[in-house]
């Protein structure tokens, strides 16, 4: 009797097995080396960024939970990490990719990321945040498709195309970052670029894309550049917005589309016009002068070359306001689950805890540095997240140096170390961003998406909250704050980890003008985040320290 008994047991543990095989999620293997190499981004020949010989990068096209492994080997001759920018990382800050969570990958060497886009149906991109690597390039396309068994509110596209705009230097990363090291500016860019090139504008460049008369296309837009706000708009077409950064949105009709860095659009394209070709045209906004660039668009077919009269972009910083407010949630469309994307209640919830923000420049040691409530970020060698970890963070880093009404006195007197708020888990936070300077700036939080409630000029004070949008405010991850303007974002802190707030401004992020949130887990459980990968990198104090024994347990 008792083999019988044991039997079952091995069969019904077989057959448990088995399930455990096929509903896993589908694993999708990528070998990228990263390397030096040549373009002429601007018509000039310049060192660049390669992956897999490409400039950009290769695109990388998801589904929803899909397991994805990217084995990168580091063949610069600088230590390198890549982050997934909006990919939320649930449980999972130690494939996040910045230097706040992981050691660099040094030269010579490699290290594989594993992450699931989680429910996140959208447009994002990767690019590096070690350095001023993003000024050479090493970024491209990240896109998260729907399930098959989830709809999404407009019909499939004859094809999916990615735009990568942004600024561009014609100096290397290194002679930036050496500007920056010794105090000065990186100053304005010298031209813009669509997927890495310049186009001459004369009838004579490649196309970028091919459209077929009649069929609509996926177009999605994101700015990669380091600091430039940018206007993108196409030849006598329409650009209807179905989505922004992982959120489904009211489907409105543009002419144009301010996008900010580190912001990405997904819009609705229909070839319903004179079969030819036509110019795609991304231009400087905020600029004393213009910097304008285009890439052609050809119909299959057509004949005759796109007019050289190109359609004019906006003018001040108003009109972006006003379309920022236009932009709003789909309540009705499905999200990446079955359910409506806008049954989450958040203009119902009880704020907890209020943060405000507010980004300065000044100089320490004669030196400009960028800090946020008066104190200026710096990495320190052991990355926050390992200290944190292995229990050692009182010799790295202390919490919460900044305080979260900051008096005009703590924000005038500029302090150079780690930027850490320790936020308490399952939290609903409102974070107020506010912009007392004279240029644009935009801020992005990793391992979330929040709520934008409200864009407007002036100083924040709490009588505002009545003028934010508690119905149908996007669900996004960065957000742009206007000059002598403030922005609100509400957000539940239900995601442990230690993540990164940064100015989306590389030379801002660079110079000290982000900070890290650290939303530990009260029970220290595996429900609440993953332990450290056996294969993460160790650096810095705790380089040749054993792995904490599950410090993570539980379900």
């Amino acid at each position: 009797m008792r083999g019988v008994k044991l039997l079952a047991a091995c069969l019904y543990l077989a057959a448990a097995a088995t399930v455990v095989v096929h509903a896993e999620d589908p694993y999708f293997h990528h070998v990228w080396n990263v390397t030096y190499g040549t373009a002429s981004p601007l018509g000039v020949p310049q060192q660049v960024i390669l992956i897999n010989g490409q400039f950009p990068g290769p695109n990388i096209n998801s589904t929803s939970n899909n397991n994805v492994i990217i084995n990168v080997f580091n063949n610069l001759d600088e230590p390198f990490l890549l982050t997934w920018n909006g990919i939320q990382h649930r449980k999972n800050c130690w494939q996040d990719g910045t230097p706040g969570t992981m050691c660099p990958i040094m030269p010579g060497t490699n290290y594989t990321y594993h992450f699931q886009p989680k429910d996140q149906i959208g447009s994002y991109f990767y690019y590096p945040t070690t350095g001023m690597h993003r000024a050479a390039g090493g970024y491209g396309g990240l896109r998260v498709n729907s399930r098959l068994l989830i709809p999404v509110p407009y019909a499939d596209p004859e094809d999916d195309y990615t735009v990568l705009i942004g600024d561009w230097y014609t100096k290397s990363h290194t002679q930036l970052k050496k500007f920056l090291d010794g105090g000065r500016t990186i100053g304005r860019p010298d031209g813009i670029v669509i997927n890495g090139k310049s186009g001459k504008g004369d009838g004579s460049d490649a196309p970028l894309f091919t459209l077929k008369p009649g069929k609509t296309y996926r177009v999605r837009i994101c700015n990669v550049g380091l600091k430039t706000s940018i206007n993108f708009r196409i030849q006598n077409h329409k650009m209807k917005l179905v989505e922004m950064e992982g959120s489904h949105v009211l489907q409105n009709d543009y002419d144009s589309l301010d996008v900010h860095v580190g912001q990405c659009f997904g819009t609705i394209v229909t070839a319903n016009q004179e079969p030819k070709d036509y110019y795609m045209v991304a231009s400087s906004r905020f600029l004393k002068t213009v910097i304008t660039t285009t890439g052609l668009l050809r119909y299959e077919g057509g004949k005759g070359p796109a007019s050289s009269q190109l359609p004019a972009g906006p003018v001040g910083w108003a009109w972006s306001l006003n379309q920022f407010r236009s932009f709003r949630w789909n309540l009705t469309a499905s999200a990446a689950r079955p359910n409506p994307q806008g049954s989450y209640h958040y203009g119902k919830i009880n704020i907890t805890r209020t943060i405000k923000l507010v980004n300065t420049q000044g100089k320490v040691d004669g030196k400009l540095r960028f800090a946020l409530n008066g104190v200026s970020h710096t990495e320190p060698e052991t990355p926050l997240k390992l200290a944190e970890y292995f229990g050692i963070s009182d010799k790295v880093f202390k919490y919460d140096t900044i305080t979260d009404d900051p008096t005009p006195e703590q924000i005038k007197n500029i302090k150079i170390e780690p930027n850490v708020l320790n936020i308490t888990h399952r939290t609903f936070v409102e974070v107020v961003f506010e912009n007392h300077e004279k240029s644009v700036q935009s801020w992005h939080l990793d391992g979330y998406s929040f709520f934008s409630v409200a864009v407007e000029p002036g100083t924040w004070t709490p009588e505002k909250r009545k003028n934010y949008n508690l119905l149908d405010a996007v669900s996004r991850h960065t957000v742009q704050v206007y000059p002598k303007c403030w922005a609100a974002i509400l957000l539940t802190f239900d995601n442990c980890g230690m993540w990164n707030v940064r100015s989306e401004n590389t030379e801002r992020r660079y110079l000290g003008q982000q900070l890290y949130a650290s939303v530990l887990s009260p029970e220290k459980s595996l429900r609440d985040e993953y332990n450290m990968p056996e294969t993460s990198l160790q650096c810095g104090l705790v380089k040749n320290t054993p792995k904490p024994v599950n410090p993570y347990a539980g379900a």
